[in-house]
């Protein structure tokens, strides 16, 4: 059940009330980290909490981690510096951690990822353990050693690292380009087309004088196109129209 307005101990003086997106985009205040989709948010201050980090569960379990039991904290125990096993990323508030000396860490929206992602004939399948490379990245690997998680389809052609989506959103708002008073369609199409990467050039190069190769690079591209659609939606929200938009003019460019 959600909830419209809630209190919350982070924010003990107003109620958090569930809006849509409110700017594009904001910082969650409980982890840290960027969002896009609903949200709750004080009327009164720039506050906002994801859904996922206003009402998290006290305790969690995750496939990719079957040995773990994970814990629910405002701030990850222990003194040392701490990042996301899924993302990478820092862990710089709200987390989940596990219970083992050597513990796992995932910030709530990386715990709440969909497991597989499906549409229009494309089906994603979230793993620690790809048998392609990301797109986006052109490795496994997120960094030396370190993995991280993908979205890879079932025929494992299609793949991008959770990070280098993430990376892709978060990037372009430190440069400054998200104000928070344009739309979000015209700031993605004019700050971030040029920076997704749609997979292996090659095949278009090689679909050249050949109708069937030019019929097998577009099947490809589409599929691409869906594929980084989908990853998206999941990690940002859906539906965000400028993120589609966005995808479209990559393809047809």
């Amino acid at each position: 059940m959600k909830y419209t307005k809630i209190k919350h101990l982070s924010h003990p003086h107003d109620d958090l009330m569930l809006v849509d997106s409110p700017q594009a985009p904001y910082k969650c205040d409980g982890c840290k980290e960027l969002g896009f989709r609903r949200c709750y948010q004080c009327e009164d201050c720039n506050f906002h909490l994801h859904e996922e980090c206003a009402m998290p569960d006290s305790s969690a379990f995750h496939p990719l981690f079957r040995k773990c039991d994970f814990r629910f904290y405002e701030n990850a125990p222990g003194n040392r510096a701490r990042y996301c096993d899924a993302c990478g990323k820092d862990v710089l508030g709200f987390v989940y951690q596990c219970l083992h000396k050597e513990a796992h860490d995932l910030h709530p929206c990386c715990m709440k990822l969909p497991r597989t992602l499906i549409g229009d004939g494309v089906k994603l399948h979230l793993s620690d353990m790809v048998s392609s490379k990301c797109q986006k990245c052109g490795s496994k690997e997120i960094s030396k050693g370190f993995r991280g998680w993908s979205y890879e389809s079932t025929c494992g052609k299609y793949c991008y690292h959770v990070a280098c989506v993430k990376d892709l959103v978060i990037e372009n708002w430190r440069k400054g380009y998200f104000d928070g008073h344009n739309d979000v369609n015209d700031q993605i199409l004019s700050n971030m087309a040029i920076q997704i990467k749609v997979p292996n050039e090659d095949i278009v190069q090689q679909s050249e004088g050949s109708s069937y190769r030019s019929k097998k690079a577009s099947k490809y591209w589409k599929i691409a196109k869906l594929a980084l659609k989908l990853i998206i939606s999941a990690i940002f929200g859906d539906p965000i129209s400028g993120f589609t938009a966005l995808i479209e003019s990559v393809v047809s460019s």
